[in-house]
């Protein structure tokens, strides 16, 4: 078995949410989950088909995203991992719909920031191990840290 660290490729702006699924439907179901929980989200899909043509399977509603999930889907090749860029909302929006996909077995990460999976490659198959998801922690958040959490989180209508 091998080990790989694959970077996932995607502008600072754009969330990924890595997850895994069971099934060849997932796309389409993970398609009509995103448009029906919030209508004007941008996004595309990427999902590793598993076996048969072991294809990556694809959906979205912005081809650029689109593109980008398939890019990093293909550089992953980790049978049933799917990939979802989004923008104009952030994954919380969306997060418990998606875990809510009967096919969805569970979630990696939800992220804006620099994404690496962690992958085994055991010459027939590869699956993620782990997600290494941001930078280390440089410390405990100050009094003037939490002021700053609380107003940006009022900021984006999370709090009231």
């Amino acid at each position: 078995m091998e080990l790989a660290l694959v970077n996932i490729e995607k502008p600072a702006e754009v969330n990924c949410i890595l997850g895994q699924a069971h099934f060849i439907k997932t796309v389409e179901d993970l398609h009509e989950a995103i448009v029906q929980t919030v209508p004007q989200m941008k996004f595309g899909i990427a999902f590793c088909e598993s076996s048969g043509p072991a294809l990556v399977r694809t959906t979205g509603n912005d081809e650029q995203l689109t593109a980008l999930a398939k890019k990093n889907a293909l550089a992953l090749s980790c049978g049933h991992c799917f990939v979802i860029f989004l923008s104009e909302g952030f994954p919380v929006n969306i997060l418990n719909t998606i875990k809510a996909v009967p096919e969805v077995c569970g979630i990696y990460c939800a992220t804006a920031n620099p994404l690496q999976v962690i992958v085994a490659d055991c010459g027939e198959g590869r699956g993620v191990l782990g997600v290494i998801d941001g930078i280390k922690s440089k410390g405990a958040e100050t009094e003037s840290d939490v002021a700053a959490r609380k107003q940006l989180l009022r900021k984006f209508g999370y709090k009231l």
